[in-house]
């Protein structure tokens, strides 16, 4: 069952962090899956270190935090890749 939940969770972060970077039309929904779940143990990492505790609930703080290291994540793909596409 949470391995759904996380699946959904990821999927989520992945899709709203892609519309921010505006890479929405060239990702589907597998990848938009795996870059939610990286986003989320990014944001997981920053809220740790930054002192905020720990964000391994399903919550507000952690999908923001999650949105926040799939947005870090895609944006640093971008810079990339940025000449490929």
């Amino acid at each position: 069952m949470y391995f759904i939940l996380w699946l959904a969770f990821g999927g989520l972060a992945g899709w709203i962090a892609s519309l921010i970077t505006r890479n929405n039309g060239r990702m589907g929904i597998i990848l938009n899956i795996v870059v939610g779940l990286a986003g989320a143990a990014i944001g997981g990492i920053i809220a740790h270190f930054s002192g905020l505790g720990d964000m391994t609930i399903f919550s507000f703080w952690g999908m923001g935090f999650a949105i926040l290291g799939a947005v870090l994540l895609l944006s640093i793909i971008n810079l990339i890749f940025r000449n490929r596409y």
